[in-house]
C-alpha cells in the first residue's frame, strides 16, 4: 500500500528541525519502501504493509529515536488520499488572488460538528468537511479578516496539521507515481 506521512510542526520558525534526507532514512532504517520526502515541510512518500495506525505509531518513535523530538505522524492511504482530491474544487489555487488549504484532521476531531468549531467568517471564505479533512478557501483580501487566525490559539489546532492545496496536489501525484512503480 502507498502512503504519505504529514509531520506536524517540523521546520517551522527555527523549530523541531529534521534534516529530510536523514528522515528518509530513518524511515527506510523502519522498514518502509521505496521512500520519497517532498519539501521541507514533512511529507514522505511511502510503501508499506502495516495498517496506517501501526504506521502511525512506529514511525513516531522511530522519529523520537533517532531526533530526540515528538512528531505526531498522521498517515493517509492512496485512497484517502484520493477523496481529498476529488473533493477539492479544481478552481481553488494557493496563489496571490486565492489561499486554499487542506486541514488533515486526527481522529480525535474527525467529524462533521467540527465545522460549528471552526472561526471562518462564511461571508469572507469558504469550508467544507470530508471524513479525515477540512477544505478552506479564502480569497487573499479577506485572510486577516476571516477569522481563521483564531484557529492557531484553539484547543484544535493541535489535533491537525496543514497543507496547501498544491503541496495536496503534488503529494497525491507522487503517490500516484509511487503506486505505478508498486505495480510494476
Amino acid at each position: 500500500m502507498i502512503y504519505a506521512a504529514l509531520l506536524r510542526g517540523i521546520n517551522v520558525g527555527g523549530n523541531n528541525n529534521i534534516n529530510m534526507k536523514l528522515l528518509k532514512s530513518t524511515f527506510e532504517q523502519a522498514g518502509m519502501t521505496r521512500v520519497k520526502t517532498y519539501i521541507n515541510s514533512g511529507n514522505i512518500i511511502f510503501a508499506s504493509e502495516l495498517s496506517s495506525a501501526e504506521l502511525s505509531i512506529q514511525l513516531e518513535q522511530a522519529i523520537a529515536a533517532d531526533f530526540q523530538l515528538d512528531i505526531p505522524v498522521m498517515v493517509r492511504s492512496l485512497p484517502q488520499m484520493k477523496e481529498v482530491i476529488t473533493a477539492l474544487p479544481e478552481n481553488w489555487t494557493n496563489d496571490e488572488q486565492m489561499k486554499s488549504d487542506v486541514f488533515f484532521l486526527w481522529d480525535d476531531i474527525n467529524d462533521s460538528s467540527i465545522l460549528e468549531q471552526i472561526p471562518l467568517k462564511p461571508d469572507l471564505g469558504t469550508l467544507l468537511y470530508i471524513p479525515g479533512a477540512l477544505l478552506v478557501s479564502v480569497p487573499r483580501e479577506n485572510v486577516t479578516r476571516s477569522g481563521m487566525n483564531k484557529l492557531a490559539s484553539s484547543r484544535l489546532y493541535r489535533y491537525m496539521t496543514i497543507r496547501n492545496v498544491n503541496t495536496t496536489r503534488q503529494i497525491y501525484r507522487l503517490m500516484l507515481a509511487a503506486g505505478e512503480q508498486e505495480a510494476t
